[in-house]
């Protein structure tokens, strides 16, 4: 076992500051969205630990106000990846062979910089490049990346802990190597977190990154990378690339000392990306580790024993809270026709309240979606659903980009449970709500469970215990997160392990050590002290006369 194993500072969730008027949290959050708005900002790749600037730059605007201008980012090309692959290998094994405790100190003091010098940088580049109010922008891009990094030292030790029982006179351990080449890291828009944990979480094992971040958060991810040097990451241990992702993707998933992938992503480029690893599979040195998340169809089940102002209230912040862009969004909800009139009474006075705005404005609670491409597709369904006979739009339904991408918090009723909208991801503030026959809850369920691909989260609403069970229990497979009374978003690192299986992805749960464990590789060792001398058995010696 590693020598001071037990000697680290305790895992412990960051605590969410209010951002109340008044608070100090506030005023400083608003002195640096000024201080962000009033400047462009270049942001370079950082390969080998160097600042690589193009002569392609590519502006970058707040999705709530795309006249704006933050800045530019430097877009490489694939030779730019080649040389992040070779960075990481150059710096692979000096990385490798550094002792736990260091390669842990360095991100337990990024934590300690993202909760607090960074934490309004973090929160204000994520509010103004990925359009999420402070609140949405606390609880991710300040607490929940502090979080990784933190639990992401404790799974370590409790990896390094893992060891094996020895017989008499033999000694037998397990060594934690990193995999034998470098991870890929792709990450997406929605949660400043995610982008920076994923190619984190290989690092602190011992193993160098290559990270492309989705095109749609660059500008928050140069604040990550900001911090990791801060902190003390080695040159070529992560190297941040910004080409595109066919490009990066051609260049990575046929190099032969590509050991890994860490995504978070859509399903269809995942598949992709699993396909090409199969074509590409002789090319490698060793079997690449495959781990992703994907995409969800997250549902809400509720019986006619429901508390439905709870229902209501896990319905508006499951399905709209970040505009629906959360992989755990409530997506599709199953009511029993008892409760409707009532619930769609709640949901329409709650959804009268609701705020949409520019996050600068701290009293709005929906802010703009990330593009224009996703404000179009969304547009389009909300569109098709006003036309068809099988649905209807009851609650907003309103898009506008003449400013930026806001489309109003929408619910449609399905008249039939297969309608497009039950099925597909949409990935934006579009909800749609069935309402089932009470009698008919168990076919129902079975209807859940086969309408999607998917198998991300999920949340059963009731009052009776032995409904709750049985829910439960149908809907094993149907969800890697389950909330019983409870929305099926805000999983807590450490407290909720968060992934799906299905077409949603892996289900490797990050943030835990069953993520952990996929990125070293592990060698057994076994020594014995006392040596046989003689190559019989015992059973092979005459008796005794």
């Amino acid at each position: 076992m590693p020598k001071g194993i037990f000697n680290v500072p305790v895992a412990k969730n960051e605590p969410v500051l209010s951002y109340a008027p008044g608070s100090p949290e506030r005023i400083e959050v608003k002195k640096m969205l000024e201080e962000l708005r009033s400047k462009e900002v270049e942001l370079p790749m950082v390969i080998g630990g160097k600042d690589v600037f193009t002569d392609r730059k590519i502006r970058m605007v707040p999705p709530h106000e795309i006249s704006h201008t933050l800045g530019y980012y430097n877009q490489g090309d694939a030779s730019h990846v080649e040389m992040a692959i070779d960075a990481a290998l150059e710096a692979r094994e000096k990385w490798a062979n550094l002792s736990w405790q260091h390669r842990a100190s360095i991100f337990l003091k990024a934590a300690d910089l993202l909760a607090g010098p960074y934490r309004a940088k973090i929160n204000a580049a994520s509010m103004l490049g990925q359009s999420k109010n402070v609140f949405q922008a606390e609880i991710d891009a300040a607490c929940e990346l502090a979080d990784f990094y933190r639990f992401g030292v404790k799974a370590m030790i409790d990896i390094y802990k893992m060891q094996p029982e020895s017989a008499p006179g033999i000694w037998n351990y397990n060594e934690f190597r990193p995999l034998e080449g470098f991870v890929f890291a792709l990450t997406p828009f929605n949660f400043t977190s995610i982008a920076g944990n994923l190619p984190v979480a290989p690092a602190l094992m011992g193993n160098v990154s290559v990270w492309k971040p989705s095109k749609t958060a660059v500008y928050s991810a140069g604040v990550i990378m900001e911090v990791l040097r801060e902190a003390g990451l080695p040159d070529g241990v992560i190297n941040l690339v910004f080409a595109s992702g066919p490009v990066t993707a051609d260049v990575v998933l046929t190099h032969p000392d590509f050991a890994g992938i860490h995504f978070t992503g859509s399903t269809e480029v995942f598949q992709s990306i699993w396909k090409t690893i199969g074509n590409n599979i002789y090319k490698y040195k060793t079997y690449p580790r495959i781990v992703g998340e994907t995409g969800g169809k997250d549902f809400i089940f509720a019986d006619n024993t429901v508390n439905i102002p709870e229902l209501t209230t896990a319905i508006v912040r499951g399905g709209f809270e970040y505009q629906g862009q959360k992989c755990s969004a409530a997506s599709r909800v199953y009511v029993p026709k008892s409760i409707w009139p009532k619930l769609k009474q709640q949901l329409g006075d709650m959804l009268a309240t609701v705020k949409m705005g520019p996050p600068e404005d701290f009293t709005n609670f929906i802010n703009a979606v990330i593009d224009e491409s996703s404000f179009d597709k969304l547009k389009g369904f909300i569109d098709r659903a006003r036309e068809d006979k099988d649905a209807e739009v009851i609650f907003g339904g309103k898009c506008d980009k003449t400013t930026g991408y806001f489309i109003e918090p929408t619910i449609i009723q399905a008249k039939k449970p297969d309608y497009v909208t039950m099925q597909e991801e949409l990935f934006g503030p579009v909800l749609t709500i069935y309402v089932y026959p009470d009698e008919k809850m168990d076919a129902t369920l079975d209807i859940l469970d086969k309408t999607s691909i998917y198998a991300l989260t999920g949340a059963v609403f009731s009052q009776d215990r032995y409904n709750i069970e049985k829910i439960t229990n149908r809907l094993t497979n149907a969800a890697g997160n389950f909330y019983i009374n409870d929305k099926p978003t805000g999983a807590v690192v450490g407290q909720q392990p968060f992934g799906g299986a299905r077409g949603s992805g892996t289900n490797d749960k990050a943030g835990s050590v069953f993520n952990f464990l996929r990125w070293v590789s592990i060698r057994t060792i076994k020594e014995n002290f006392v040596p046989p001398t003689n190559y019989l058995y015992p059973n092979f010696l005459p008796d005794e006369a």
